[in-house]
């Protein structure tokens, strides 16, 4: 098996647009986003994290497999997500006494 080895430059880039996204997120929290907040600062975090995925964790230049399972964890981790938001948001619909 065979690894690839990824440059200074790239992990110093990667590392650079990382800050940037931090900035950027903090500086989102400051804006008059109103209810906007939440899908900016998720959109931001999950580009983050992509970039650690791929380039910190060796998944771009791994086997397919590799990336299905990535891709997939990926998926059901947004499932999980939803759900959890949906049951968040649902909460206060059904008028349960003793609730």
């Amino acid at each position: 098996m065979t690894h690839h080895i990824i440059s200074v430059r790239t992990y110093v880039l990667i590392y650079l647009a990382l800050m940037v996204l931090l900035v950027a997120t903090v500086g989102a929290s400051f804006l008059p986003l109103g209810g906007a907040h939440l899908p900016v600062a998720m959109t931001i975090a999950v580009i983050k994290a992509v970039l650690i995925v791929l380039f910190f964790m060796h998944v771009y230049y791994s086997s397919r497999l590799t990336w299905v399972v990535s891709v997939a964890s990926f998926l059901w981790l947004g499932l999980l997500l939803a759900f959890l938001i949906a049951d968040y948001f649902s909460r206060g619909w059904l008028d349960i006494p003793g609730k």
